[in-house]
């Protein structure tokens, strides 16, 4: 692997690519520390270590929304936009007879997409920025009278700050080396990893915690991380067989090849959906626990301490919710991919299956199989902080943060693998 970076930094193009990724990196962690004016920061990091569902939108920032600057959202409107246009495709006919027209096609769903993140990220702006206000994070906050300015300025300095780092991200796609936005997520992640190990270290070396928690922490962490790889990586092998065409005096086509079904088609969407529908019943119900209403006051009680994760329901109905979420996923992107007809136009066939309906059927039996293997592996990701309860509340988030550092790498991994072997250098996997 040393030799391979080595010789990755001897081309000129490679080398190229790889410092321009690492220099958008440094941008947007510096962005990440330009703080929105008016907020009290005592009171905000106070609000954090108790707010999971916070927790897990500093997960997408990079710990941006602690000092709640203007990259506070991260991407994460972004993605939601991406969700929704992968979700309503092949509801609207215009738009799935526009995701069968190739390139140009595409180019057009993806400038929806970047229109649909701009109202987004001003409502989730507005969201989070209320929600600190009722808190007394936020004096100077509302719609009217001499609140509407500053208000407006927060809104359009944190929309700005994710159109920004989206631009970012679109920017080391076309000259870096992998996908931007994962890139931008995975960075912001990453400089948050420090921090969650060395607050561990602090609680174990002072007493505070358990000594043995980092060893354990580390030893779980790799089981983690090897799982993930031989998860992410597994697929299930089609064999598929193309007819010969004779045209003139020549033959064309023929040959054998296969359709790799990955265990895991739907990577860590149903993870980030499940969450949100967790975390927000518990998050809701904490507004309503002081109201004079005994009635109300005990059932939001209820509901918050139901939906807490502390309680042993709260991870079952996780891990429920991340299974039912990868089928559902994983069944859309089936649908968009139109295997079987795309088969029959350029003249495959799975020996033994005959074309057309019978081959959708044959494919959609085999995918619902192996998915039950990576939803199934999902949902034990999700639910590895409840075992892990013992080592710590930095836990919390580290699964789902694992499983989207690890797909990066292995994607940017595969992306340097092809740029060394078209040069014929040995690559990475052997």
């Amino acid at each position: 692997m040393i030799q391979a970076m080595l010789n990755a930094f001897r081309l000129p193009d490679v080398r190229r690519k790889l410092l321009f990724t690492f220099g958008i990196l440094v941008i947007f962690r510096f962005i990440a520390h330009v703080p929105v004016p008016g907020v009290d920061v005592a009171k905000l990091q106070q609000l954090f270590q108790g707010s999971q569902l916070l927790g897990m939108l500093d997960l997408f920032s990079g710990g941006a929304m602690t000092t709640f600057s203007i990259a506070a959202m991260g991407v994460y409107p972004y993605i939601t936009s991406s969700i929704i246009m992968q979700l309503i495709v092949p509801i609207i006919p215009q738009l799935e007879e526009l995701s069968k027209e190739g390139d140009a096609g595409r180019k057009k769903i993806n400038q929806y997409t970047h229109w649909l993140t701009v109202p987004l990220a001003a409502l989730q702006a507005y969201g989070t920025a209320a929600l600190l206000q009722s808190q007394g994070i936020i004096p100077t906050f509302g719609l009217s009278g001499a609140n509407l300015l500053p208000t407006a300025a927060m809104i359009l300095s944190m929309s700005a700050g994710t159109i920004l780092l989206v631009w970012l991200g679109e920017l080391i796609t076309e000259n870096g080396i992998g996908n931007g936005v994962s890139i931008i997520i995975f960075g912001g992640i990453v400089a948050k990893m420090p921090q969650m190990v060395g607050q561990m270290l602090t609680k174990a070396t002072t007493g505070e915690g358990n000594f043995f928690a980092p060893v354990a922490f580390g030893l779980l962490g790799l089981a983690t991380i090897a799982a993930i790889v031989v998860v992410q990586e597994a697929q299930r092998r089609i064999p598929v067989q193309y007819a010969k065409r004779v045209r003139g005096t020549k033959m064309y086509g023929g040959g054998s090849t296969h359709i790799p079904l990955r265990v895991n088609s739907a990577g860590m969407i149903p993870l980030i959906f499940a969450m949100s529908i967790m975390l927000f019943p518990g998050t809701v119900a904490s507004y309503f626990t002081a109201s004079t209403e005994p009635f109300i006051a005990s059932a939001a009680t209820f509901v918050r301490d139901t939906f807490s994760p502390n309680a042993p329901v709260y991870w079952a109905l996780y891990f429920i919710l991340v299974v039912g979420f990868t089928f559902f996923y994983t069944m859309v992107i089936f649908q968009q991919q139109n295997l079987a007809e795309n088969l029959q136009k350029y003249g495959g066939f799975i020996p033994g299956i005959r074309p057309g309906r019978p081959t959708a059927e044959y494919l959609g039996k085999i995918t619902n199989r192996i998915t039950w293997l990576g939803a199934i592996f999902l949902g034990v990701v999700a639910i590895l902080p409840f075992f892990a309860q013992g080592l710590g509340t930095t836990l919390i988030l580290s699964s789902t943060g694992l499983l989207i550092v690890v797909g990066v790498v292995l994607d940017t991994m595969k992306q340097l693998e092809a740029q060394l072997l078209m040069r014929h250098y040995e690559g990475f996997i052997k």
